[in-house]
């Protein structure tokens, strides 16, 4: 039995076309108009759902420009942990206007908490799962209260050991989650495609015994196609209204145009990965017919022997197969032939 899980009536797995999310994280730039914007921008895509990142700068770090606070590395280099948190988070008092707008486009609207404030916020406003973030992956008490809530749980798995994945999904399953997913990630902001590793997903699903699929932080939407025709049952991808626009995670963003080519080909992958058959199938059966055969290519009286100067293989197909031919070669016409007949057993004395 392939594994699933069920978000809001969705069921998600490698029987089901891929559950794509459209992730908002900070693009909405401060602005709880360009969020709603975002969320209806995203609606339009055929996204499956729409995510956000719930925390505030105080619960997801200190406020501290100490060395190990400083980023160093990336395209946040130069800031402060507290600093980034602080232009990228988006306000609790949004998150009821933004599941609200969800609601009314008919898509599903769920996050990423990182405490327990953020929790008590998501279970308030009815978010149907959970998402875990690759660097979270490793906090089991915040894993275990989450958990409790009884909602699927999606985990990111960037940086992770298979030991440190191991514990996380124990303790999401053994904490009562319904139904864990497990999502490779590339912890690179963005990632190169030389590095996505999306044979990954497959080796996950074998691994675990879970729904898995891909994080996608790589440029453009390569990877993420090529995962779900491995196998990724959910793909994730940061989304944007405008790179141009700036915002935290634009550099490695989607635009709506970009976004919607992902959805549709995402699915059009899963669509086009059928079924093991050698079966003619009913697309084919126009093409059937033009096929080789054997066919009269030049008047044969009847009695005179079938020679190479009078019997082809030629397309179409509606005469013997070409496997006839050795034995069709020496034998006399039963009738007189015409040029462009299609040759058939009666017509051999």
């Amino acid at each position: 039995m392939n594994p699933e899980i069920v978000i809001a009536g969705r069921r998600i797995g490698a029987g089901h076309e891929p559950f794509v999310i459209c992730e908002l994280s900070g693009n909405h730039n401060g602005s709880l108009e360009r969020a709603l914007s975002m969320v209806d921008a995203a609606a339009d895509t055929g996204a499956d759902a729409i995510k956000l990142q719930t925390y505030t700068a105080d619960t997801i770090t200190l406020n501290s420009d100490a060395p190990d606070f400083q980023i160093t590395e990336g395209p946040w280099a130069g800031r402060t942990l507290h600093d980034l948190y602080a232009e990228a988070y988006t306000p609790f008092a949004w998150h009821a206007p933004l599941f609200e707008r969800a609601r009314e486009r008919g898509v599903i609207l769920f996050s990423t908490p990182f405490d327990e404030t953020a929790v008590e916020l998501l279970e308030s406003l009815g978010a149907p799962a959970y998402k875990i973030a690759s660097f979270e992956a490793v906090d089991l008490p915040l894993i275990a209260r989450v958990a409790r809530c009884g909602k699927p749980m999606i985990i990111s798995t960037g940086l992770a050991s298979l030991a440190e994945m191991g514990e996380a999904l124990e303790t999401a399953r053994s904490n009562g989650a319904a139904g864990v997913a497990l999502l490779h990630c590339v912890s690179a902001y963005p990632a190169p495609i030389e590095e996505a590793n999306v044979r990954t997903v497959p080796d996950l699903a074998a691994r675990f015994g879970v729904v898995t699929g891909l994080s996608d932080h790589t440029p453009g939407t390569a990877a993420s196609v090529a995962a779900v025709s491995l196998g990724a049952a959910i793909i994730e991808k940061h989304f944007t209204l405008a790179r141009a626009d700036g915002g935290p995670d634009a550099e490695f963003s989607l635009e709506p145009a970009e976004f919607t080519a992902l959805v549709r080909d995402c699915k059009a992958a899963w669509r086009a990965l059928g079924r093991a058959t050698y079966d003619e199938l009913g697309s084919e059966r126009a093409a059937a017919g033009h096929r080789r055969s054997l066919y009269v290519a030049a008047d044969i009286r009847a009695g005179e022997p079938l020679t190479p100067a009078n019997v082809r293989s030629v397309r179409p197909g509606h005469g013997l197969a070409p496997k006839h031919l050795p034995e069709v070669l020496g034998r006399r016409a039963a009738r007189d032939l015409k040029f462009g007949e299609a040759l058939d057993w009666s017509m051999l004395a």
